[in-house]
């Protein structure tokens, strides 16, 4: 049998949680890079996935910590998802993949790692991506390293005009 690793993933399994919530991000931009920020738009940000499913997934986030769509006002909707029609476009532009899956778990039940802070998924794919490596053996392979993906789709981000 042959074994593939994937080390990254213990540190969020077994890793200490932090008391604040991920998603809501300080004012100044410092650290942006090192918490894989892409874009800050007026009522949402983009973020890379520091434990992705797949290469290149990211996030669209509203900045006001909320745990449903409903809760939401007309200005964050239409923002977000404008947001996610663009990152649909950069991702394609960068990566060229087969498909996108975008989604959105509300609650525990549904999937939601963090429940409190609603936020879109956006996971490239191509034919054959996961295969049997993640329905045998519940494990996935992510081919680039999160700095080198984050190095390549921030330029996107820079000169995209909305």
């Amino acid at each position: 049998m042959k074994a593939l690793w994937a080390p990254w993933r213990i540190d969020y399994i077994l890793g200490p949680k932090p008391d604040e919530c991920v998603f809501c991000l300080p004012e100044h931009r410092d650290e942006d890079e090192e918490r894989l920020v892409l874009h800050r738009a007026e009522f949402c940000f983009v973020i890379m996935n520091k434990f992705p499913y797949s290469n290149a997934h990211i996030m669209v986030t509203p900045y006001r910590h909320v745990q449903c769509l409903t809760e939401l006002d007309d200005q964050e909707t239409c923002e977000i998802m404008t947001w996610m029609k663009k990152c649909t476009g950069i991702l394609k532009s960068a990566f060229n993949p087969a498909g996108i899956n975008i989604g959105l778990n509300i609650g525990e039940a549904a999937g939601a790692g963090i429940k409190e802070h609603m936020h879109f998924h956006l996971l490239p794919r191509w034919v054959g991506d996961h295969s049997f490596m993640a329905v045998m053996n519940e494990t996935t392979v992510i081919p680039e390293h999160l700095i080198s993906t984050y190095q390549k789709l921030k330029p996107f981000f820079e000169t995209s005009i909305l």
